[in-house]
């Protein structure tokens, strides 16, 4: 069993402000030091960039060691809200970015974007959306009393899921959108981005249990700045090599972002939706709206470095998604405290037996 995280520190609440530091820092290391970037971009076998790769386990295991995947067989008692989210994150989500991607970036934003990064933008915007959200929904659950055995359930299924059908769906869309599959860089990308550190946390975990829960706390809590300041590092690099893309065009940032902030509402409005008509409780609905509207941004910057390169559109709008995350979930987290009174008002009528509150 997961223990509840602590609520978000200062550093964590604040990511946007250091996001935002890291793309000055890399705009302005790419422009000062051309020369050592450009080698740290060509530091790569088989279109994996090593530098990049080191920094992306950094990021992804201290998650990925939160996750007990022998929550699983509590699925059965949360049937419906697990429905939701399962429906929403797969059957909705990642389709979903896929039409508003076509929408923003080929129709109403064509005219103000380079030609020939339309296509990378709606894949980084494809990886983005097949890459639901693993560690930070804990933290939104936290903020608004969900169910946290629901909360474990949900990122464990999911988890499963995404070692399965995370190339399969971003196949699929890509080639929808006419974008060329590079199937052996994106099976690469799985391999090396969901199932060695799966495996790795999980025997990584077990040794640490074997020792006490204590254990396992303490570590979780020694090695979290590990995750945020690899992101950051990796952002320094991405941007180094997007600098110039950026100083011609700032405002591609904010039409990216446009898609992203309707999918987000889109998505946790959708499940919080279903839940209330299925007559789940408000600390059930609240995680399951969390995950839909959340990413797991880690493994798409990832996998956009990896398919399409370091100074790829797809890596652009996939950094976009990391820079708006933490407001936009905060806003969310939000909206669904301020509505349990609504949530919860026909409740009585509607189902007289629901998951209990969180305690």
């Amino acid at each position: 069993m997961l223990t509840a995280p602590a609520p978000m520190s200062v550093f964590e609440r604040y990511l946007t402000v250091w996001v935002f530091l890291c793309i000055v820092a890399g705009v302005a290391l790419g422009q000062a030091l051309p020369g050592p970037v450009q080698a740290i971009g060509r530091m790569e076998i088989a279109r994996v960039n090593l530098p990049v790769g080191a920094l992306i386990w950094v990021m992804i295991i201290p998650m990925l060691l939160k996750v007990d995947f022998g929550a699983l067989h509590q699925v059965k008692q949360h049937w419906r809200g697990i429905g939701v989210t399962l429906f929403v994150n797969w059957a909705v989500k990642p389709f979903s970015m896929a039409l508003l991607g076509w929408i923003f970036i080929r129709q109403v934003f064509a005219p103000w974007l380079p030609a020939d990064q339309a296509d990378s933008y709606i894949a980084g915007l494809i990886l983005l959306a097949a890459a639901p959200c693993t560690a930070m929904v804990f933290v939104w659950s936290r903020l608004t009393g969900g169910h946290p055995l629901f909360t474990l359930s949900q990122v464990a299924l999911n988890d499963t899921i995404m070692v399965f059908a995370f190339a399969p769906i971003v196949a699929l869309l890509l080639g929808l959108s006419s974008i060329t599959v590079p199937w052996a860089t994106l099976i690469t990308s799985v391999v090396l981005y969901i199932v060695i550190p799966v495996v790795l946390a999980q025997l990584w975990r077990r040794a640490l249990l074997a020792r006490g829960p204590a254990a396992l706390e303490a570590t979780l809590a020694r090695i979290g700045p590990w995750s945020i300041a690899a992101l950051l590092a990796t952002l320094v690099l991405l941007f180094a090599f997007q600098g110039e893309a950026i100083l011609k065009q700032p405002l591609v940032i904010a039409m990216l972002a446009v898609p992203i902030l309707i999918q987000v509402f889109f998505n946790a409005g959708l499940a919080y939706w279903l839940n209330r008509r299925l007559g789940e409780s408000h600390s059930v609905a609240c995680p399951s709206a969390l995950i839909g509207a959340s990413n797991f941004f880690e493994l798409a910057v990832a996998a956009a470095i990896s398919l399409f390169g370091f100074e790829s559109g797809a890596a652009l709008a996939t950094v976009v998604g990391v820079l708006i995350e933490v407001p936009v979930m905060l806003l969310v987290v939000r909206l669904v405290n301020g509505s349990r009174d609504w949530y919860e008002r026909p409740a009585a009528a509607r189902a007289p037996a629901t998951i209990g509150r969180n305690p």
